[in-house]
């Protein structure tokens, strides 16, 4: 897994996530675009999760995978401005222009 935080790349952070395969199906995307993915402790799964795995289909070795221990440990390596999304917003998600450097 990596060590650093690359800002000049799309990012996504997942804040403790429960369910493996959702993960693993974010691993997948992450891996194939080239995204970095930032998992925060604590995660309801080991890594080594056979629905992890079969969800990401092995694309662990391709996915570059950054873990936290704390959420303020994850902001003390990111330091980038971060979006959030949730089922309750207000505006579409399509209502803005992203910058690459945000997570």
């Amino acid at each position: 897994m990596a060590a650093t935080c690359n800002t000049h790349r799309i990012q996504v952070a997942l804040y403790q996530p429960e369910i493996p395969g959702n993960t693993g199906n974010i691993i997948r995307l992450c891996a194939n675009t080239g995204s970095q993915l930032h998992l925060i402790r604590p995660l309801g799964f080991e890594l080594e999760d056979a629905k992890l795995r079969r969800a990401g289909l092995d694309y662990r070795e391709w996915a570059d995978i950054v873990v936290h221990d704390t959420y303020d440990a994850f902001r003390k390596a990111t330091q980038a401005p971060l979006v959030a999304f949730t089922t309750h917003a207000t505006r579409s998600c399509f209502d803005r222009t992203y910058e690459g450097s945000e997570i």
